[in-house]
């Protein structure tokens, strides 16, 4: 951890001057100077000082949240081969979450697994070939680059009628898969 950085950008924060800071704390701005670019390390007490000027304390100063992960790859995806279907969470853990997108490929003449009646909503997207969407006792065909939108109201399902598999990127909320 940098130390003066993290002071400096927590002094910022708080909108004051070095001479805020030094006049808070009864320290020389000199030194907190050099605090902040490294030059020179306060003690232990010292620091609590200037920690309690700007509003907070050790506990909090270098309490560190854990970086949360942005972006995914292909290795971070949990699979699931069925039969009739694959399909690919691709944000892991994403049941913790407000959504879940899932990658759902659809063998050919198969359907995929039927969600029940839930609170939510869902989104899908046709990223390749062609399915029904089964929705209570409605029938919707869509093609590659077309998307549907529903509530969970009604049990629902996909069926791919083709040759060969359909791919969906498939999104619900809250998580259900």
């Amino acid at each position: 951890m940098d130390i003066g950085k993290k002071l400096k950008e927590l002094r910022q924060k708080n909108d004051l001057t070095l001479g805020d800071l030094a006049s808070r704390s009864e320290l020389t701005k000199g030194f907190l100077s050099q605090v902040e670019r490294n030059l020179t390390t306060p003690s232990i007490a010292t620091l609590e000082d200037i920690l309690e000027a700007l509003g907070t304390n050790l506990s909090e100063f270098f309490h560190e949240e854990p970086e949360k992960q942005i972006v995914f790859a292909a290795q971070d995806f949990f699979v699931d081969e069925q039969e009739e279907y694959k399909i690919e969470w691709v944000i892991p853990n994403a049941q913790k979450n407000e959504m879940e997108p899932i990658l759902l490929t659809l063998h050919p003449q198969q359907k995929s697994m039927e969600l029940h009646a839930h609170q939510g909503e869902e989104f899908g997207y046709v990223l390749k070939g062609r399915v029904t969407l089964v929705c209570g006792n409605k029938k919707y065909k869509l093609k590659e680059q077309e998307t549907f939108y529903l509530d969970g109201t009604k049990s629902h399902y996909l069926y791919n009628q083709g040759k060969s598999d359909a791919k969906v990127l498939w999104i619900t909320t809250p998580p259900s898969f």
